[in-house]
């Protein structure tokens, strides 16, 4: 492996841990939505529309971001150890920890439900239809999800299709590349993402069904195959540093329009929209999706290529913190409902429990233990890169 790769690692690291940390103030946020207040499990009283405003922004680009990097780390690790090394490290850090831990959050989020409703007074409108399901006998159940846990159901499966595909030629990619440079990444290929999203909505859903769902693999299968591909054209990153600054501008007014086109309220399922109005937002979405994903690659090698032990502890923590994190921010926020603090005091504390217990768990439960070592790899030095996603 050239040192110009062994270089890039750190703040690819860095950045999936960041995207992870994301996710977890992403879904904290989701209980003081307006737009989502009547489909989320932890609606509270109190919403604002500027936790609509942020929240859905980061919510474009950040698993976009988060497959490119492990599309790249999949790359390194045929690099290193071939495909059937790489299919079996990915088995070992991907599918145990899913099989691991899917039922043991489910279990945890379907008790502590159960658990609530005898005490909850301010309900959020989910949970009160939780409950007259509960008292009516016959009612069907809710088909079953992955929950949060549904990137690493998808990215297992990319990690398979990306053996599968191994046995094709994809020399014209890069050739169309080389012709075409930042054009192919800034221009073509958000493109390509359109036809997916048509399916997938605006903004995206999580595919968390069990049953593959083939918009994702159109979606952020593609940005898993980018991240490959950045990982074969060494200097795609820097071509790309000069365009920066204007994309994040751009990507700033196209989401002002996109966001003014959305309903006020999200509703299930989706109100039927014209044609073009839903092809105009998931355009506006795909190029919001590609263009701050290269901006968080380009700050993110300014200023994020550094390891040391206190980046070294985030990034490691990062994957065990989002593992367990949505049934910590569920069980605080129901215990809240009934408060009469301010927005962003439980919006606070969520956070401060959330990171405070994921953190504290990992130091005692969970990094010197199998756990850790299932999660992250055993370290035999500080010096050593993390085993990342």
């Amino acid at each position: 492996m050239s040192s110009t790769v062994e270089s890039r690692l750190h703040y690819f690291d860095n950045l999936r841990a960041l995207a992870m940390m994301a996710g977890v103030i992403f879904h904290a946020s989701l209980a003081y939505s307006l737009k989502l207040h009547g489909l989320w499990l932890t609606g509270d009283r109190q919403q604002s529309e500027w936790f609509d405003i942020f929240a859905w922004f980061f919510h474009i680009f950040r698993m976009p971001l988060f497959f490119i990097i492990a599309g790249f780390f999949v790359a390194l690790l045929i690099n290193k150890r071939g495909m059937k090394g790489m299919l079996w490290n990915r088995t070992k850090r991907v599918l145990f920890p899913f099989l691991i831990f899917f039922p043991i959050v489910a279990v945890a989020i379907l008790a502590d439900i159960i658990h609530v409703l005898s005490f909850v007074q301010h309900k959020s409108p989910v949970l009160e239809l939780i409950a007259q399901a509960m008292a009516t006998p016959g009612t069907p159940p809710p088909p079953p999800s992955t929950m949060h846990l549904w990137f690493l159901y998808n990215l297992m499966m990319f990690c398979v299709v990306a053996w599968a595909l191994s046995y094709l030629s994809w020399e014209w990619v890069t050739h169309l590349y080389q012709k075409m440079k930042a054009l192919f990444l800034l221009c073509f290929f958000p493109a390509l993402l359109i036809p997916a999203l048509f399916f997938g909505g605006a903004p995206y859903l999580a595919p968390d069904s069990f049953f593959p769902q083939l918009w994702s693999f159109g979606f952020f299968g593609l940005f898993f195959g980018l991240g490959i591909f950045i990982f074969s054209q060494k200097n795609s990153i820097d071509e790309l540093n000069p365009y920066w600054v204007i994309l994040l501008l751009m990507s700033i007014l196209f989401y002002v329009v996109f966001y003014r086109t959305l309903p006020t309220v999200f509703s299930f399922p989706a109100a039927e929209i014209a044609f073009s109005l839903k092809l105009f937002q998931v355009t506006l979405e795909a190029y919001i999706a590609v263009w701050m994903s290269v901006v968080c690659l380009v700050i993110g090698k300014k200023y994020l290529n550094v390891h040391n032990r206190y980046m070294r502890f985030f990034s490691e923590s990062s994957y065990w913190i989002y593992l367990i994190h949505f049934p910590l921010i569920v069980s605080v926020q129901y215990r809240l409902m009934d408060k009469d603090w301010s927005l962003l005091a439980k919006f606070g504390a969520t956070l401060a429990i959330t990171f405070g217990v994921g953190a504290l768990s990992y130091v005692l439960l969970v990094r010197w233990t199998p756990i850790g070592w299932l999660l992250n790899g055993r370290k035999k030095s500080v010096d050593q890169l993390p085993a990342s996603l």
